[in-house]
């Protein structure tokens, strides 16, 4: 009679839990290329797969005062459902101030984890927080998948250098 219950047991938990695996829903081959306000500043992302779960980034951003902000390192990513992924990087920064801040230059590191979710067919929402060095990192904003290969994006960031910025850039995903 156990056995009876035990195996009624398991088909019922078996018929609940969803029967397929699900892949990324989100594509993290990509070169982007954006601008900033307040400060004013100019930059750009590259991210490509190493696994499927896992991918490389680099990014560079600076304000043209002979600074820069230069980042790379490892990511990874996975699907929550089938319309969300989680995220995640830990980045190595090289970190040049301007001559306000007498060029010093500084190594930092940054953990972020983020989300990406598809709030219609064509956008995305996505929200990102982490810690570069003892500042804290909030990205959030919308993109606009106007092809398979071109996406249109609109951020508030502060990635933990130059403080809150609002940006605009365009993703070019391959």
């Amino acid at each position: 009679m156990l056995k009876k219950t035990c195996l009624a047991g398991l088909v019922a938990i078996a018929s609940v839990l969803p029967a397929t695996a699900s892949a990324n829903n989100f594509n993290y081959n990509f070169l982007e290329v954006r601008t900033a306000l307040s400060p004013e500043s100019f930059g750009g992302e590259f991210s490509t797969f190493f696994t499927e779960n896992s991918h490389f980034v680099g990014r560079a951003d600076s304000r043209f005062e002979g600074d820069w902000d230069l980042a790379g390192g490892i990511g990874f990513n996975g699907p929550i459902n089938q319309f969300a992924d989680i995220y995640g990087q830990m980045l190595l920064h090289s970190i040049r101030g301007n001559s306000d801040e007498d060029h010093k230059t500084e190594t930092n590191m940054e953990i972020n984890i983020g989300t990406r979710i598809w709030l219609t067919n064509q956008i995305e929402g996505h929200a990102r927080i982490g810690r570069n060095d003892d500042n804290s990192v909030f990205i959030a904003g919308l993109r606009f998948h106007s092809t398979q290969q071109m996406v249109l994006n609109a951020e508030v960031r502060n990635a933990g250098v130059w403080g809150p910025q609002i940006s605009m850039g365009v993703r070019f995903q391959y």
